[in-house]
């Protein structure tokens, strides 16, 4: 029961964080000359828009209940994108590549706001206090799981946003190789999370993401509100 309830206080959040950032990549995509996400009804916050069955419900449902509630792991549909259309070549690439990225970390900046109004708003008014403490909790794992998906999505592995990045420091005949790791590469990165060497791997490259939301939560403390899921 207690994983069931720690799902569906992170599964709201968790679809929102996906779809804040396939949003992202399909807004500048166009802003960059190219439309075929635009065209598929990809700029939007609908997240029916954005769910791949698999790895927007199924794996991270999976991996959640199969791990006692201690891990979670998943994905939205990708943008898909035309790099031939884009008007600036490389550097459209990567602001596209990016746009995820920094989309999360927008809205992680923004729950840190919400987090705050919601406090004030549920101490004015106790009568809410509770249900104001749910949505609270749900807002505060929220600044995490953005934080985790930008830092993430900057992995240096194909298909990660990373990669679309660093394949441009590559000789052209390697980035090619590189890039067509593709779905190998999502697999690799999934043993690797399960595995101790590739757990440290994470833990170093998601330390400043963990850093920055330690100190959202310290800084937030005073706000947050009381809840039996308040962590």
């Amino acid at each position: 029961m207690e994983e069931l309830e720690g799902f569906l206080l992170l599964a709201p959040m968790l679809l929102f964080s996906f779809t804040a950032h396939e949003l992202g990549h399909a807004w500048v995509a166009r802003r960059e000359g190219d439309n075929t996400a635009e065209a598929l009804g990809r700029i939007t916050w609908n997240p029916i828009k954005h769910i791949d069955p698999w790895m927007t419900v199924l794996l991270p449902a999976m991996l959640w209940f199969s791990s006692g509630g201690t891990f979670i792991f998943g994905g939205a549909k990708p943008v898909p994108v035309e790099p031939r259309n884009y008007k600036r070549g490389a550097k459209s690439d990567i602001l596209v590549s990016l746009a995820g990225v920094s989309m999360n970390v927008i809205v992680a900046a923004g729950l840190v706001v919400l987090v705050v109004v919601v406090g004030l708003v549920g101490k004015a008014l106790p009568d809410l206090s509770h249900s104001l403490s749910i949505v609270q909790v749900m807002f505060v794992q929220g600044i995490g799981i953005n934080l985790f998906l930008a830092a993430f999505n900057l992995i240096p592995v194909p298909p990660l946003d990373g990669s679309h990045v660093f394949k441009y420091l590559l000789p052209p005949a390697w980035a090619l190789r590189y890039m067509q790791l593709g779905f190998i590469g999502f697999i690799l990165l999934i043993v690797l999370l399960r595995t101790p060497p590739g757990e440290a791997f994470f833990r170093a490259w998601t330390a400043p993401a963990t850093f920055l939301t330690d100190v959202a939560r310290s800084t937030l403390r005073p706000y947050v509100l009381a809840s039996p899921y308040t962590t």
